[in-house]
């Protein structure tokens, strides 16, 4: 993630140490050892125990993130008819959640929730500076990794899954390290984009956000060479490849491996062939696309960022900029979900699948000019809330099908530990997914899902809350900033608010109440 939250550690400073690391992964586990830690852990041993699974062998784990993924992918009806045939086959073979929601629009809260199973506030990571995470913060907390490596799992991990800095090593089996790089090297070219200049409709360029990326890095869009060998993501999937052969000459301990791609995070990256998929001139824009980032009349000044964080920072988009800006964003999906492929097929190779649950998250979603806004960071609309999430769970009743309830990434830590049969630390928040793995339309299900925001990484200046037909966003304490209101079955692009609108007091009012028992409990 490019985002830095509140504190003073740099991505690109991370980048620069991790730059040329990618060797590493060749190395053996002996070498790679020698990476130091950053957080001051202290050592826990794995449980002897073996996995109790009622009898049953245990089941694996293959467990795939993506960075800055929103779901624009062809299963879930992309506008820009994404091509992914990997993820898509996973849909079709498990079970495809299509109204998945983050809890936070930045990497390093939302993962932290995700693995720890505790929600933003009470894991107090609002930003991705925080060293050590919460497996430093609190060291009592038993991580989703630690939990099956002191379930007698194997655990492994090649990629971002924590964001950096964050990790949990006691995690892991073998912790190294991030021995791939996130970024590639020599291995392409950079397209250029010729700036606009647009002016502001002001005049009057606003400071960049803490979460920033620097603004001379922010038009570039990276064509790998060949396949991508020897950048980060494709060096992630050959990885994983050496783990599952690893963990597959050891047939007598059951193992989670996690696989985290980069991609499709900025800057924009696939090798030529993918952007090739896609031509600009055809890609259509969303309605309210704005060159600048827009407030738009009757909306909460909060609602949108007054500069981007990501893309486009300091500077207008033109329509031609956007569509191939967004091209460049949907090749690298369609380069990620092929690295995908690569894994699941050497999964299948080793005759390890059927034993396997597979999932596919993302971090969080991500903006394409809807109201001018390029970036996660501060959106509370659906774009930077919502997440891919598909889990395929050998023998699940539901397997082929989709789901459409409102559930959240918190979820997995509950669903997972179900899953495998793993004892629940206490105080794990969130609901099993298993009933809909089991029967994806069935079971009462009236659980909303949640998404807050914090501008200066220490107070919730939004919380945003998802029930089948709506959205609804309160800024401030009480709404003291402003509220948005969308009916989703009417308005899924989200042009209209309805907040202050007489007919909708009613359901605002009970909104309301849902998000200020969930940021404020009493």
């Amino acid at each position: 993630m490019s985002e830095e939250g509140t504190g003073k550690t740099s991505r690109r400073s991370f980048l620069g140490k991790a730059a040329g690391a990618a060797l590493a992964a060749t190395l053996p586990a002996s070498a790679q050892n020698t990476v130091q830690s950053t957080a001051k852990q202290a050592p826990v041993a794995a449980s002897k125990s073996a996995t109790v699974v009622r009898g049953k062998r245990p089941l694996n784990v293959l467990f795939f993130m993506s960075d800055d993924m929103r779901p624009e992918l062809g299963s879930y009806r992309s506008r820009f008819n994404v091509h992914s045939p990997n993820i898509d086959a996973l849909g079709s073979r498990g079970v495809r959640f299509d109204h998945n929601y983050c809890q936070f629009p930045l990497c390093g809260p939302s993962r932290s929730s995700l693995f720890s199973g505790h929600l933003p506030r009470q894991t107090a990571i609002f930003g991705n500076a925080q060293d050590g995470g919460v497996a430093f913060h609190h060291p009592d907390w038993i991580t989703l990794p630690r939990l099956f490596r002191e379930s007698g799992y194997t655990t492994l991990r090649t990629g971002k899954l924590f964001h950096p800095g964050q990790d949990d090593h006691n995690g892991w089996t073998d912790f190294d390290g991030y021995v791939e790089t996130l970024h590639p090297t020599t291995i392409g070219k950079k397209m250029e984009i010729t700036p606009a200049q647009i002016p502001m409709p002001n005049g009057v360029l606003p400071p960049l956000p803490q979460d920033s990326e620097k603004a001379e890095h922010s038009d570039e869009i990276l064509v790998l060479d060949g396949n991508g060998e020897g950048s980060g993501d494709y060096l992630v999937a050959d990885r994983a490849i050496k783990m599952l052969n690893q963990v597959a000459a050891d047939p007598s301990k059951p193992f989670f491996v996690g696989c985290g791609f980069s991609k499709p995070h900025s800057p924009p990256t696939a090798p030529q062939r993918f952007f090739d998929m896609y031509d600009p001139a055809k890609i259509q824009l969303p309605p309210d696309f704005a060159a600048w980032p827009t407030v738009p009349s009757g909306w909460p000044k909060a609602a949108i960022r007054p500069r981007n964080a990501d893309l486009f920072i300091g500077r207008g988009a033109s329509q031609a900029e956007a569509q191939q800006v967004i091209r460049a964003y949907i090749a690298s999906i369609s380069w990620a979900d092929w690295n995908l492929g690569r894994v699941v097929a050497e999964l299948e190779r080793l005759k390890l699948r059927d034993n396997t649950v597979i999932v596919f998250v993302a971090d969080h979603g991500y903006q394409l000019g809807e109201n001018g806004k390029w970036s996660k960071a501060g959106s509370l609309f659906e774009g930077g809330c919502s997440v891919p999430l598909i889990i395929d769970m050998p023998g699940a009743h539901g397997n082929g099908r989709a789901c459409s309830r409102m559930v959240q990434s918190i979820d997995l830590y509950r669903t997972m530990a179900e899953i495998c049969h793993l004892d629940l630390p206490t105080g794990v928040e969130g609901t099993s997914l298993v009933p809909l793995l089991q029967d994806p339309r069935g079971p009462k299900w009236d659980q909303p899902a949640y998404t807050i925001w914090s501008e200066d990484g220490r107070t919730i200046h939004g919380t945003a809350v998802r029930t089948e037909q709506w959205r609804y966003a309160e800024y401030g304490k009480n709404a003291a900033n402003g509220a948005l209101l969308f009916d989703m079955h009417a308005d899924p692009m989200q042009l209209h608010n309805l907040a202050d609108d007489p007919k909708h007091a009613a359901t605002r009012a009970e909104l309301s109440k849902l998000v200020n028992a969930y940021s404020y409990p009493a």
